[in-house]
């Protein structure tokens, strides 16, 4: 068995080899494994720390389940050299570029529960959400309109792309500040909006503009960079909004659910009340077939 494990070596790109001139490589599909490796291992703890969660608690912990499991079939593809194609590099003389558009894919996913959570800590309206959702879906589609360009009018699409971003960050940190404010949860929802904020509008950009956008950086280094970033937004950030979720109030954030949905602070259900006011006269009714004197 020892000898089987030592003599184990990653031979993804010999079963699915690479396309363009400019392409993946051993190392870089190495270190997409374990990247990989980190996305199941955190999906794992996330989905076994279900069970464990209070009752009517366990939004999070479903959210995030979805944003693992996406990044972690994303990078299981990516490691296995699929899911992408040749596409001219920036300055078109210097041949094809290997770009994953499974890349695209997982940030298009996986990044909607992200946000749909921040939108639930913050308490803002159910319109705000699916603004920002709505804004996260047109930068990635549009940064991979630019990847898939070989010309320089890729900077075209990555400035829309760019203005997107910036919407979807004024919306995080100024209209979910506003409505945090409300729930006594300032604190930690500006530590993770800020948080958010750091990473895709700066980091992200920087990542793009040297990798699909600039081809100034290999591959391999490509997926180093933005490996790192991903980490940082999905796997970290969930262990960290959870941790911060044990210390919250549900009911006052207006996030506790039971079997009548979700429960509003202070509120009362109608089904509840009916439900109550019918068991109650039935128990207080006369038995069927006696006689009031």
């Amino acid at each position: 068995m020892g000898v089987i494990l030592l003599d184990r070596s990653n031979d993804a790109l010999d079963i699915n080899p690479p396309v363009g001139n400019f392409h993946l490589v051993v190392h870089g599909s190495d270190w997409l494994w374990a990247v990989t490796a980190v996305y199941c291992v955190v999906l794992i703890a996330v989905i076994v720390s279900t069970y464990f969660a209070k009752q009517g608690e366990k939004i999070f912990h479903y959210l995030l389940t979805i944003s693992l499991l996406t990044g972690s079939v994303a990078y299981f593809t990516m490691a296995s050299d699929l899911g992408s194609t040749a596409v001219a590099t920036a300055d078109n003389d210097s041949g094809t570029r290997q770009i994953f558009y499974a890349r695209y894919i997982n940030w298009f996913v996986g990044w909607t529960p992200i946000i749909l959570s921040v939108g639930l800590v913050s308490g803002v309206s159910w319109a705000t959400i699916v603004y920002n959702v709505a804004l996260s879906w047109a930068w990635v589609a549009i940064w991979l309109a630019g990847a898939m360009t070989g010309t320089t009018y890729k900077w075209g699409f990555f400035t829309f792309g760019l203005l997107a971003n910036f919407l979807l960050s004024a919306s995080l940190l100024h209209t979910g500040s506003v409505t945090a404010k409300r729930l006594d949860i300032t604190k930690h929802y500006s530590a993770l909006a800020g948080y958010l904020v750091f990473f895709w509008l700066i980091m992200y950009p920087i990542a793009w503009g040297c990798d699909d956008g600039g081809n100034e950086i290999g591959v391999t280094s490509g997926f180093i960079f933005f490996g790192i970033l991903d980490l940082f937004t999905v796997p970290f950030l969930a262990i960290g909004l959870l941790v911060l979720a044990n210390t919250w109030d549900y009911k006052n954030l207006n996030l506790y659910f039971t079997q009548y949905g979700r429960v509003p602070s202070g509120g009362e259900f109608q089904e509840r009340i009916q439900r109550e006011k019918a068991e109650e006269a039935t128990a207080t009714a006369p038995p069927e077939g006696s006689q009031t004197v």
